[in-house]
């Protein structure tokens, strides 16, 4: 069997599992943080800190993060796939953006934790 390294999963269905969990994810975090907002009106510097100093809140950040960065590569990949036939060029914009979501997800937890 011929894997393809360029794709999250390790298969099609498996791609569509992963596509799907990070997508649940996602919606309940941005419930979380919808709820959150509107349950706090009146934010200051001190909130936030205080909101995201508590550990449950940074894992679930992460979790969320980790989600995106999951759903994103996998989401690139098809749609580059279908719509850019060049292997030079697919391969060019796939790299670029994968380089982004992992400065991003890497970002993320430094700020998250702290580091």
């Amino acid at each position: 069997m011929v894997n393809i390294a360029s794709t999250f999963g390790r298969s099609g269905t498996h791609d569509f599992i992963l596509l799907r969990a990070s997508a649940l994810v996602l919606a309940s975090y941005a419930v979380f943080m919808i709820a959150w907002l509107v349950c706090n009106p009146g934010l200051s510097y001190e909130t936030w800190v205080g909101f995201f100093g508590h550990v449950g809140v940074k894992v679930y950040t992460l979790l969320a993060l980790t989600g995106l960065l999951i759903h994103a590569w996998i989401g690139i990949w098809q749609v580059l796939t279908d719509y850019v036939k060049g292997a030079l060029l697919r391969g060019l914009i796939q790299y670029v953006v994968v380089l982004a979501l992992i400065v991003y997800w890497f970002t993320g937890l430094f700020v998250l934790w702290g580091v």
